[in-house]
């Protein structure tokens, strides 16, 4: 939800993202909406989102092993962390889960299919490894494997 009361919806079987404003059934498409695929107007399988302040949306697009930025109006996206297929690289993510965007654009993302949160400063190629990633057992000791983060109000990230 974001600031005006708008909610916003992941749809796995269109791969989609819908807004909602108060008083609408319909919703209004805001990421995706042009059937499964890894073309930039495509997500397959979008899982989490996030609104940033300028209401672009973040998803993470599971089955494309990426996160999308989607700015508002934006008839496409853009790749903000992964995309480059499936693998353990610091380019690549295993199956994304929860997004987060601090206030300087970073992004911060599950990925539990390598038992790891990544973050992807604005613009970078790469990510970093900030939890978990080289030892299994080390994600496991803070909380199973990772879904969700969130970002504190002093820059912290919680799991």
């Amino acid at each position: 939800m974001d600031e005006n009361g708008s909610l916003y919806v992941t749809d796995y079987e269109k791969n989609e993202v819908r807004r909602y404003r108060r008083g609408e059934s319909q919703g209004t498409v805001v990421a995706g909406g042009n059937g499964s695929g890894n073309r930039l107007d495509q997500l397959y399988t979008p899982t989490y989102v996030f609104i940033d302040r300028n209401h672009s949306v973040y998803v993470s697009d599971r089955d494309n092993h990426r996160v999308m930025k989607w700015m508002e109006g934006a008839k496409q996206g853009i790749v903000v962390a992964g995309g480059q297929g499936e693998g353990n690289d610091l380019t690549q993510l295993l199956y994304p889960q929860g997004v987060v965007v601090d206030q300087l654009g970073t992004v911060y993302v599950a990925d539990p299919g390598n038992d790891r949160i990544m973050r992807w400063p604005q613009g970078a190629t790469q990510g970093s490894v900030i939890v978990g990633g080289n030892d299994h057992d080390e994600i496991y000791q803070i909380r199973s494997t990772p879904k969700d983060a969130e970002v504190g109000t002093h820059a912290s990230v919680d799991l």
